[in-house]
């Protein structure tokens, strides 16, 4: 298989979601900060919506409103957009929601950092 400039050019929507998952599975996995963990994952739901985007462009077409005069044409599919609208809505409510807990967990243990919160909760079992 051969790869040339026209083809990374053709992908760079896939290629770009890709990078932009691997980031944020990266920043998840590496950092102990829970407030660093939601960014990553607030990076792999936005490599998602760019991917889900990707699918539903079709070169050269228009809108879905059908308009008798124009004739046929051919129509983006509309369903992929729609299903993104409803993902970003509620990867704002599981931010919010998840940022919330942190709050918690910082009043709980008075840090947000997973490793010291998982070392004092070692030394709250073995009291």
């Amino acid at each position: 298989m051969k790869f040339d400039l026209s083809t990374i050019v053709n992908n760079i929507n896939y290629i770009g979601a890709m990078i932009l998952f691997i980031i944020g599975l990266y920043t998840v996995l590496t950092h102990s900060n829970l407030i660093k963990k939601i960014i990553g994952i607030n990076i792999m739901e936005t490599s998602i919506f760019l991917f889900f985007v990707s699918i539903g462009y079709v070169k050269g077409a228009v809108a879905p409103i059908i308009d008798p005069s124009t004739g046929e044409k051919v129509f983006v599919n509309p369903l992929p957009a729609a299903m993104i609208l409803t993902g970003i809505v509620v990867a704002v409510s599981i931010t919010a929601f998840a940022l919330s807990i942190i709050i918690k967990i910082h009043e709980a243990y008075g840090t947000i950092d997973l490793d010291e919160i998982m070392k004092l909760r070692s030394v709250e079992e073995d009291e």
